[in-house]
Parts: structure tokens; sequence; C-alpha cells
């Protein structure tokens, strides 16, 4: 599909989200209100763009019948897997997706499957999934944060992020596992632990 412009992209995520929410078109006034503007003129140019590039359409003459024609696909992004022990690559292409709509909605997020032991003392086992929030700057995470962090030499892995002066130390939750300390710059924290799915297998 054609790629759309800010304004036009602010305009879909509103009527994604409205329609989902309360299961109705919204009217051109709500429109307006919303995308903070003065006059229907900027949002009916921003629909017509939307429906000519196939993101939307209604029906000619009715009132309210706007649709979404291809809704995002729901759920949060599984990246592949992080090690909870030694330290491994992460895969780099999105395997599939699970599906906690109602939990999380933050665009921000994304999903790791544990593999390893280094963190059963803080109950993340093997074959968990670890919801992470995604952060730019080291700075964003705080002494105790759960974090996925990336080593250069080495790969990314689970720990516990503490930090003193220009040194950071990647702390395990097992003790037959060794922390790992080292210069600040050298370490990317590509997200934070925000919680723990786990599969229970029951029916």
């Amino acid at each position: 599909m054609e790629s759309l412009t800010p304004a036009q992209q602010e305009l879909y995520d509103w009527l994604v989200e409205y329609i989902k929410e309360t299961q109705h078109a919204p009217s051109i006034r709500q429109m307006m209100v919303a995308m903070n503007l003065r006059s229907p003129a900027p949002v009916q140019s921003r629909l017509e763009r939307l429906r000519n590039k196939g993101y939307i359409d209604w029906t000619d003459g009715k009132a309210r019948t706007l649709r979404i024609l291809h809704q995002p696909e729901k759920g949060l992004s599984i990246l592949g897997s992080i090690t909870a022990g030694g330290l491994v690559e992460p895969f780099t292409e999105e395997q599939s997706r699970l599906d906690l709509e109602n939990v999380f909605s933050r665009a921000d997020c994304y999903i790791l499957r544990i593999t390893g032991d280094s963190m059963i003392e803080d109950s993340i086992v093997e074959g968990d999934f670890a919801v992470m929030r995604s952060i730019k700057e080291i700075s964003e995470a705080k002494d105790g944060d759960v974090v996925a962090a990336r080593v250069p030499d080495y790969g990314t892995t689970l720990k516990r992020f503490y930090k003193e002066g220009n040194k950071v130390t990647l702390q395990p939750a097992n003790a037959r596992y060794e922390s790992i300390r080292l210069d600040a710059d050298k370490v990317e924290v590509q997200g934070i632990l925000i919680a723990i799915w786990r599969n229970l297998g029951v029916n």
C-alpha cells in the first residue's frame, strides 16, 4: 500500500482506535476536534487521500459509514529469543506475534522468548515471553531494571542492570553465573522488561 504523510497517518491511527473502541464511525466534527483543526476541509482532504490510497472507504451519501479496509495486525512482535544464560546473538527477523492487545497497546513494546536459566531466581525461566519496552538511551535504564543488553563480540543477554560512574554491571539471578562488568559505552541497552508472559499449558 502507498505510504501516508504524517498528517494522514495521524488521522488514520485515530480512526482505527476510535472505531475499535466505539464500534462506529466518528463524525467530521469529532475528527476536527481530535486533529485540532478549525475547518472541515483539511479533514475531508485527508479522508479522500486515505480512501484513494486504499486505507478506508465509505458509502457515498450516507453518514457515518466510514470503515477501515486493512485492520492493523494485532499483537506485539516476537522478535526472536534472548538468552538468560550465556551470551548469544538474537534473531533479527520477526518470527510471529503474540496477541496481548487487551494488556499492552504501546507501540514501543516487543517480545522476546527466553532461553537459558540465569534469571531463574527472579522467576524468569526458559520458554517465558519477555515483554520489553524499547529504549534509545542507556540513561533510561535505572539500577535494578531487568534489561536486554547487547555486548560487543558476545551478543544480547537478559540481566539486571546497575551503573556506577562509567561502569555497568549486568547481574544474573542465578548463583551459578558471574556478573558481567564493563564500560558503559560498550553496552547497548535495547529494552527494559515490563512483564513476563508464561504459557502454563492449561486448556
